[in-house]
C-alpha cells in the first residue's frame, strides 16, 4: 500500500479562504478540484439546465402529449437502488404533473435479467400501455425497443449508462425520444448523472412544457423539489461520480431530509437502518439506506423496495421497511458465505509470496447470482485487481449459464475490456454491458476458463506495474487544532461520495496499544502529534508496528453525552 497525498493548490485554497469557507474544508475542496466558492453553491437555480441535455425537450412534449390525451403510460425499471428511486421518481412526478393513467413494471433479476426486453415489451403492452418509459435502462436494448415499437407503443428511453456497441460502432434503439448525456451528440456537461437525475431532468422539462402550453404558470405549478430526497439517495448508491451538478442534487436532498421533509418509506427505511433522518449524511444513502433497497432486487422482487417509496402510508411504509430490513440481513449472510469461499478461491490462484494475476475471475455452482456483484466488490478491494464473481444461472432453462457480475480498479475500463474479449472470442460472451468500474456479462458454464483466460489476457495488456500498486490518495497530516469533535459534525454534513472522496488523513502516529474487539476489528491507543486518541481499524487484525504511518478518517464517539474524536483507520504504510 503507498499512501498518497493530495495536492491542493496554494492559490485555490487562498480563494476559498478569502470567500469565507473554513480553512479545513478550503483545503480539502481546492485537493478535490474546486477553485472558486460559486462551485460550492449548491442552489437549485445553478442546476444545469434541463434544455441542454439532449432528447429532454422532445420527452416533455411526447409526455405532455400523452396526458393530454389521458394515455396510460408505463414505466419500466432496474431492479437496483437507482432504478428503484428513478421509477418512484417517474410516477410521483408524472402524477403531481397530471398523469392519472401511470404504472410500472419492474423485472426480475433471475427470470427477465437487465433491462427492457422483447418479453417484457409484451407485459408492459398487457397492461393496455400506450406510452413506455424507461428508467435506469433501455439504451442497450434494440430488441426491446423494437419489440414495443412493433406493438403500437411510444416508447421513451431515459438511461445514464454507455450505448450498445456492434463491431465497435454505437448502436441506439429505434425508441421515439432518448434522453441519456452520454448519448452521442449531447452536450450536457454532467456525464456522471444517475438514472435517477435523468428521470428529474425530463420532469423539469415537462413542467416547463406544461406552462408553455398554459396549463399552470410559475406561481400554481406542482413543485418537484419534494423529490429531490429520492433523487438524492438513487445518486449516491448508484456510485457516479460527485460533480459539482450531481453535488448540487445530493445537497438539496439532504437538506430536506434533515428538515422533516421525506417520503414515509424514505423516513422508515431510516429508522430501520438505525440512521437518524436529522442528521443524514451521503454515508448513509450508500451504506445503510441504499443495501436496503438493493437487497430486495438482489434476493426478492424490487417491487418492494419500490413501493416502499412510493407509499405515503406511514404504516404501510414501516411494515416494507422492515421487511427490507430483514432481506438485507438475509442478504449480508449470505454474503459472509460467499464472499469466504470467493477469497479462499482467490487466494489459491496465488503461489506463497506471489502477487496475484492481473485479473480475478471466480465461479462456484452454490454462489447466488444475486450478490456476485457485491462480492466481486469486496475481492477488488482486497487484491487490487479488475474482479469477476459468477453464479450459475436460476433461470428457467438457463441452469448452463454463468451471470458475471465485475468490478474494476482505475486505469482498466471493465466494458472496454468484455468488447475485446468478444470480439477475440466470438461466442463466448453472450451478453454483456457496463461502465468503466462495474459490468455484467453472461457466459455459458464450459466457456468460463476461456473467459478467465481471455480477460487476464487483456489485463496483462493494459496494466503495468503502477497500475497495479495499491495506492490511497490522502489529504496528508492533520493539525492538531482541527482535531475536534465540532469538526467532525462539520465534515459529516458536507456531500462526500465517489470521485469527491470523503476527507482522509495521513502522517506517522505512534501506536501505545493494541488489542482485538469482536475477534475481527483492532482497537486501536495512539498518540498523534502528542496528544492521545482512540482508533479503530475495522476488519483488520494484524498487529501494529510502535510507529507507523496511517490513513485514516476522523468520527465522533460519544460516550456519557461527551463527544470524543477518534481514527477511523484505512490503511496503513509499512
Amino acid at each position: 500500500m503507498k499512501i498518497i497525498v493530495r495536492e491542493a493548490p496554494p492559490r485555490s485554497v487562498w480563494a476559498l479562504q478569502q470567500a469565507g469557507v473554513h480553512p479545513l474544508l478550503a483545503q480539502l475542496y481546492a485537493a478535490r478540484g474546486v477553485r472558486t466558492a460559486d462551485e460550492l453553491d449548491d442552489g437549485l437555480a445553478r442546476l444545469l439546465p434541463p434544455a441542454s441535455m439532449k432528447g429532454a425537450t422532445e420527452a416533455a412534449v411526447l409526455l405532455a402529449d400523452a396526458i393530454a390525451a389521458n394515455r396510460k403510460i408505463c414505466v419500466v425499471a432496474d431492479y437496483d437502488c437507482d432504478g428503484a428511486t428513478a421509477c418512484a421518481v417517474a410516477l410521483r412526478g408524472l402524477r403531481l404533473l397530471g398523469a392519472t393513467q401511470v404504472g410500472y413494471i419492474v423485472p426480475d433479476r433471475v427470470v427477465d435479467g437487465y433491462g427492457l426486453t422483447a418479453t417484457i415489451a409484451e407485459r408492459v403492452k398487457a397492461t393496455g400501455a400506450d406510452l413506455l418509459v424507461t428508467v435506469d435502462n433501455g439504451i442497450a436494448s434494440i430488441d426491446g425497443v423494437a419489440r414495443a415499437r412493433q406493438l403500437g407503443m411510444q416508447v421513451l428511453v431515459t438511461d445514464h449508462h454507455l450505448p450498445a456497441l456492434r463491431d465497435g460502432a454505437i448502436v441506439l434503439p429505434d425508441a421515439d425520444v432518448i434522453v441519456n448525456p452520454n448519448q452521442p451528440g449531447c452536450a450536457f456537461e454532467s456525464k456522471a448523472m444517475a438514472g435517477v437525475g435523468v428521470m428529474f431532468y425530463v420532469l423539469l422539462a415537462l413542467r416547463a412544457e406544461l406552462r408553455k402550453r398554459g396549463v399552470f404558470d410559475a406561481t400554481t405549478q406542482p413543485k418537484l423539489d419534494a423529490l429531490l430526497p429520492l433523487v438524492a439517495l438513487g445518486t449516491v448508491a448508484d456510485v457516479v461520480r460527485l460533480d459539482a451538478n450531481n453535488r448540487r442534487l445530493v445537497a438539496q436532498g439532504l437538506k430536506r431530509i434533515r428538515s422533516g421533509a421525506l417520503p414515509a418509506g424514505l423516513a422508515a427505511l431510516f429508522t430501520a437502518a438505525g440512521r437518524v433522518a436529522a442528521v443524514a449524511t451521503s454515508f448513509d444513502f450508500g451504506f445503510a439506506v441504499g443495501p436496503r433497497i438493493n437487497a430486495a432486487g438482489r434476493l426478492s422482487d424490487m417491487t418492494l423496495g419500490i413501493e416502499c417509496l412510493l407509499t405515503d402510508d406511514a404504516g404501510r411504509a414501516d411494515e416494507l421497511a422492515k421487511t427490507l430490513d430483514g432481506i438485507n440481513r438475509e442478504r449480508r449472510d449470505i454474503e459472509a458465505g460467499m464472499r469466504e469461499q470467493a477469497q479462499y478461491a482467490a487466494d489459491a490462484m496465488i503461489d506463497e509470496d506471489e502477487t496475484p494475476p492481473p485479473a480475478i475471475a471466480i465461479f462456484d455452482p452454490d454462489f447466488h447470482e444475486g450478490v456476485v456483484g457485491i462480492v466481486a466488490s469486496r475481492i477488488k478491494d482486497k487484491l487490487h485487481r479488475p474482479t469477476f464473481v459468477f453464479a450459475a444461472s436460476q433461470a428457467p432453462g438457463k441452469e448452463h449459464e454463468l451471470k458475471g457480475s465485475g468490478r474494476s480498479i482505475a486505469g482498466f475500463h471493465l466494458r472496454d475490456a468484455l468488447d475485446l474479449v468478444a470480439k477475440r472470442h466470438p461466442g463466448v460472451l453472450l451478453r454483456f454491458g457496463g461502465h468503466a468500474m462495474a459490468a455484467g456479462c453472461t457466459i455459458a458454464e464450459e466457456h468460463f476458463e476461456v473467459f478467465e483466460q481471455a480477460l487476464q489476457l487483456v489485463a496483462h495488456e493494459w496494466l503495468d506495474a503502477a497500475t497495479l500498486l495499491r495506492r490511497l490518495d490522502t489529504d496528508g497530516p492533520l493539525a492538531p487544532e482541527y482535531r475536534r469533535a465540532d469538526l467532525v459534525d462539520t465534515l459529516h454534513k458536507e456531500v462526500w461520495g465517489q470521485g469527491f472522496a470523503a476527507p482522509t488523513f495521513s502522517e506517522e502516529v505512534e501506536v501505545i496499544s493494541q488489542r482485538l474487539v469482536g475477534e475481527k476489528h483492532l482497537s486501536l491507543k495512539l498518540k498523534h502529534q502528542g496528544q492521545p486518541v482512540d482508533g479503530i481499524w475495522f476488519g483488520h487484525t494484524e498487529s501494529l508496528p510502535a510507529r507507523v504511518k496511517l490513513a485514516f478518517r476522523l468520527d465522533a464517539d460519544e460516550w456519557q453525552g461527551i463527544k470524543r474524536v477518534r481514527f477511523l483507520v484505512e490503511a496503513a504504510e509499512i
